[in-house]
C-alpha cells in the first residue's frame, strides 16, 4: 500500500490521457482511475457513483468471486485533502454499502492540487 507511488502513478497517467483543456475536472481524474485500473477488470466490477444511504461513493471496485483482492472504495476530491476523502467516505458510511461482501476493503483518498497539479493518495484497511 505504497500510497506515494499511487499517487505517482495517478499522475502520470493523467498527465500523458488529458488534454489541457480538460485536465481540471472530475470526470477527467475519474477517467484516468479508471483507466488505471482497468488492467485489474478481470479481478473486478467497477461501480461509478454508488448510492450508499448517505450520498454516492465515487468509485468502488467489487473483487470477483474468483478473486482474494480486497474491495475498493475511492473517493475524488479536488484543492482539499486526500485525508479529507477517507474522512468522507467513513463519515457518510460508504462501506455500509458493501454489508454484503466480506473480507478486507481499502479506503482511498484521491485529492488533486489544480494549481500545482499534483496528486495525493491515503489508502486505509478495514474488514468486515
Amino acid at each position: 500500500m505504497d500510497e506515494q507511488a499511487v499517487a505517482q502513478m495517478i499522475q502520470e497517467v493523467h498527465m500523458k490521457s488529458s488534454s489541457s483543456l480538460i485536465y481540471n475536472n472530475e470526470i477527467s481524474l475519474s477517467s484516468v482511475i479508471a483507466l488505471a485500473y482497468y488492467s485489474a477488470c478481470r479481478d473486478y466490477t467497477f461501480v461509478r457513483e454508488l448510492p450508499t444511504g448517505n450520498g454516492f461513493a465515487d468509485m468502488v471496485f467489487l473483487p470477483k468471486r474468483t478473486s482474494s483482492n480486497p474491495a475498493l472504495v475511492l473517493e475524488l476530491k479536488w484543492d482539499k485533502t486526500a485525508e479529507g476523502a477517507i474522512s468522507q467516505i467513513k463519515n457518510k458510511g460508504y462501506v455500509s454499502a458493501l454489508k454484503e461482501y466480506k473480507g478486507n476493503i481499502l479506503l482511498v483518498g484521491i485529492n488533486y492540487e489544480k494549481k500545482s497539479r499534483k496528486h495525493q493518495c491515503r489508502i486505509e484497511k478495514v474488514e468486515l
